[in-house]
Parts: C-alpha cells; structure tokens; sequence
C-alpha cells in the first residue's frame, strides 16, 4: 500500500500570457475561432477576444523534444498582429490563402478545429480551464473562470498518458498514480516556481477532475500537480485537505474529493496537442475482499515499477 510519502499539495497556477505554457497558448475566453495554414508552413488562427477580432499567425516549431537541460524546448513564432509585426512589409492575412486539408488524424481532447497541412503534418487548437479553484471551491475571480486557447503542431503519436486507480494509506485513501511519455521518453521539467508551476519549458502539470463528489454534483477541479523527475510519472491521494491556495486558510478544510468519476488533462510535451484521460472512480476498499485486494497486488506491481525509486512517493509494503 502507499504510504504518507505521497500524499500531494495542490498547486494553484494563474500564469501570465508570458507564462510556462506560452510556447502554444494564443489567448483567452476567444469565440468564432477559425484555423487556416498556408502553402508555406504557417498557420493564421483568427479568432474574438476582449471585443476585437484578432489574427494570429504562428510558425517555427513542431513535435516536441526529450528533457534537456542544455537544449531549449521547441516553441512557436506568434504574430498576433496578422503579420505587420514581423514581416512590416504587408498584413499577412488579408491575403492569406488556406491549403489546410480536412483532418484525418487522432481524436483530441477539448478540441475546437484542425486539419492536415500541405506537408503531412497536423495543426490543432483546442480550449479548456486550467485556473479553476482547487478543491471542488467555487471561483471568485474571473480570470479562474478563463477558457485558454491553445495551438499545436505534430506529426506521428500523441503524448502517452497512463493513470492506474488503486488505494491508499492501507485502504483509506482513493488514489490515483501513472506517467506521461513522449516517443517512449518520460515526460519531466527540471524545477517548478514558487507556485508550483514548472519553472522550465519541459515541464508540465496535470490538471485532477472529480465527478459528482463530496463538492457536489458534475466536475470540479480537484488539485494540479507536476509531472516527478526523471521518471515522467504522478501520485496524488484524495484526502481532506486545508488548502492554502483558497480563501479562509487555514480555516478552510475540504472534504476528500474522491468521485464517481475522475478526468486528467495535461499541456502536450513541446508543441504537442494536450490530452486527457477519463475513468471510473473505484468503490471503497474492502480488505475481506478477495477481488480488491487482488487489484491492490496489481496495481502495487506497476506503481513499484513506475515509482519505486521516487521518495516523494514512495512504497511500503
């Protein structure tokens, strides 16, 4: 059974537009978003924001790398003025022509648009709330409320999420652990900022959702964590929390938000797309239960292999 080592603070992240995720994060709360990508490899995202109408043109970067701490991560060019920015000479989109073919490529989580370029390679945007309150805690600022807008570029397969469900604490605690890989390579930043966010373009969080819990019915965001060094993997433990990012610390206990379901979601590696996994939640764990403690054994096994060495989550036996 885990023990007390991975138990897991959650990390309240409000980045600026300039922040972690910036290599592929175009802007916020857009509406009547529209993606083209030209003959020349670059992709025009047109888009609402904050009661004008904007053209992003973005290029210069494509997959992702393995952790470096000496090479820096891929990122893209963006020129949100629709090219006069970068290029002076002419505004790009008012003669932008589109080549971009109908998509045909992997399903995608929070997805908005894509399609294949003219070389074989695939553009994406998609939107989804990484600044929800933690702990299932209702949003007082509007910037928590905020729908971010993303753009990726990629060929081949998609970042590789694992999640494994099992319990805690001799049974006390619903869990959940796994690991994000990129071509086979363990997916990890080298630091995280004061608050909590990885301090490098190689890191990421993962974002925990709970389905109809303790903090009521529908998804509520659960916590964010970092993705551990050098194995690429996470441990998280629901248990009632005094959570320091919230209002009323630390008067403010939170039940443990264990659900009937839980979803991940996770910034792709690079310039990637993000991804996500969703699955059911388990029952409690009853140890006269030949079927749960079964499970438990297994689950043990490849938590051992996938976090044996790490101390922040260590194993007991």
């Amino acid at each position: 059974m885990k023990r007390l080592a991975f138990v897991a603070i959650g990390l309240f992240i409000l980045g600026s537009m300039e922040g972690a995720y910036a290599s592929d994060r175009l802007d916020v709360n857009a509406s009547h978003v529209r993606l083209a990508v030209n003959e020349s490899g670059l992709a025009m995202v047109t888009y609402r924001a904050r009661g004008r109408t904007v053209h992003a043109i973005g290029w210069g970067a494509e997959n992702a790398l393995p952790p470096s701490q000496t090479v820096p991560q891929v990122r893209f060019k963006i020129d949100w003025t629709g090219g006069w920015a970068e290029f002076h000479h002419h505004l790009i989109w008012k003669h932008f022509r589109n080549a971009c073919r109908p998509y045909d490529g992997p399903a995608l989580a929070w997805f908005v648009a894509a399609c294949k370029a003219p070389d074989g390679s695939y553009w994406a945007l998609q939107a989804w709330q990484p600044y929800l309150p933690h702990r299932g805690y209702p949003s007082w600022l509007a910037s928590q409320r905020q729908w971010e807008l993303h753009v990726s570029h990629w060929t081949g397969p998609l970042a590789q999420l694992e999640v494994y469900r099992d319990w805690a604490f001799s049974g006390q605690a619903h869990d959940l652990f796994g690991r994000l890989t990129y071509q086979g390579v363990p997916v990890h930043g080298f630091g995280t900022a004061k608050n909590g966010a990885p301090s490098d373009r190689y890191g990421r969080s993962l974002y925990i959702d709970t389905f109809d819990s303790a903090y009521g019915g529908g998804w509520k965001r659960e916590t964010s964590i970092v993705f551990r060094k050098p194995s690429g993997a996470f441990c998280y433990s629901f248990w009632p929390t005094h959570d320091k990012t919230l209002p009323g610390y630390p008067n403010n206990l939170r039940p443990a938000g264990k659900g009937k379901r839980y979803r991940i979601t996770v910034v792709g590696p690079g310039v990637t797309p993000d991804v996500s996994w969703v699955g059911d939640g388990l029952h409690d764990f009853n140890a006269g239960n030949p079927a749960d403690v079964a499970w438990e054994s297994r689950m043990d096994a490849i938590f051992a292999r996938l976090l044996g060495a790490d101390k922040f989550c260590s194993t007991q036996r």
